[in-house]
């Protein structure tokens, strides 16, 4: 009698064992974000966003460490001491949506116009900034903001520019377009922007 009890306690410590940490959920590729949010001066929370492969402080796809001002080159060399214009493709800013890479129909004709400007004018080169809004972890905006230059820098040699004219660098979410802890703000800065660049003189 004894014996049968001692198996049916066996047997119970077991199923509770199973159910208590075998059935545990895990979510691999998910950052959590505090469902709070916050006030002024601190990141707002949005749901769970699926993170992908994440960079650590410093790293970038190239494996090449930030420069002195904290910026993240996507591709090497580049065109150090090129004379840069922000200007000249200030309208042609692209927008994406929350935690996306996919260039919309509405922007392509925005990247259609860039490369025939850099179709007409060959020596010239241009530099694809990646840009995030203020919300996710400093790695995961990085990550994002390359992932969005490096797309960008896709469909500009699918429209024709060689490949060694664009350089790409991620910024994450460190030189926002609009300060501001709402969704207008946060438009505005999921974006790729475009510097010319022209060989010095």
């Amino acid at each position: 009698m004894k014996l049968n009890k001692w198996i049916e306690v066996s047997v119970l410590s077991v199923i509770v064992s199973i159910a208590a940490f075998g059935c545990k959920s895990t979510k691999p590729g998910i950052t959590k974000f505090d469902e709070k949010g916050g006030g002024s001066g601190s990141k707002p929370a949005i749901a769970d966003i699926q993170s992908g492969p994440a960079l650590k402080p410093g790293d970038v796809a190239s494996g090449i460490d930030k420069d002195k001002d904290g910026k993240i080159p996507l591709d090497g060399n580049g065109h150090p001491g090129w004379n840069e214009n922000a200007d000249a493709f200030k309208g042609f800013t692209v927008h994406f949506e929350l935690d996306s890479t996919v260039i919309k129909e509405t922007e392509k004709s925005k990247l259609e116009a860039i490369a025939a400007q850099l179709k007409s004018t060959p020596s010239a080169a241009v530099r694809v900034e990646g840009h995030c809004d203020e919300r996710g972890t400093e790695e995961y905006n990085r990550s994002l903001g390359e992932r969005r230059a490096l797309a960008l820098r896709e469909e500009l040699t699918r429209l024709g520019v060689e490949a060694n004219r664009l350089d790409t660098i991620s910024y994450g979410d460190g030189k926002p377009a609009v300060v501001g802890h709402d969704e207008s703000a946060w438009k505005q800065n999921r974006r790729g922007e475009f510097v010319q660049l022209t060989p010095p003189k």
